[in-house]
């Protein structure tokens, strides 16, 4: 009689390449996260480079610098375009400005870079966690 060889996948190496996967899953995923986070940091210092171009425009036209985010007419109102970042004005006066993107969302979770801060001599920074160099791109 003659025997037939089985085709198909044995439980063992099933496993195998499930453990496989899961090792790469584990690895790329934490890249992946912090890839994503990059990504929408960049949303926040936009929001606050147009915001400071308003401000600018704003103390032309009013000879001094509003302390109201709606008066700057932004293209989202006080939220960047996707909603991850919050703009403020902490300080506003007829010689300086300070302007606060702040974390809302799922990016409040970025532990790696805080709130971005900018003001009217052009100076970033970050608070809660990071440096403006590691964070500012």
């Amino acid at each position: 009689m003659r025997k037939t060889k089985e085709q198909g996948f044995t439980l063992i190496e099933l496993m195998i390449t499930v453990a496989v996967v899961g090792i790469l899953a584990a690895i790329a995923y934490p890249a992946y996260q912090e890839s994503v986070l990059r990504s929408r940091r960049v949303e926040g210092q936009s929001l606050l480079s147009e915001a400071a171009a308003k401000q600018e425009r704003w103390r032309a036209q009013n000879g001094s610098y509003t302390s109201t985010v709606s008066n700057l007419k932004l293209a989202n109102a006080d939220k960047s375009e996707n909603g991850y970042y919050t703009l403020t004005i902490p300080t506003a006066s007829a010689t300086g400005y300070s302007l606060k993107a702040t974390r809302t969302g799922p990016q409040a979770n970025d532990k790696k870079c805080g709130d971005f801060t900018l003001d009217d001599t052009g100076k970033k920074d970050v608070e809660d966690g990071g440096t403006a160099k590691d964070c500012w791109r």
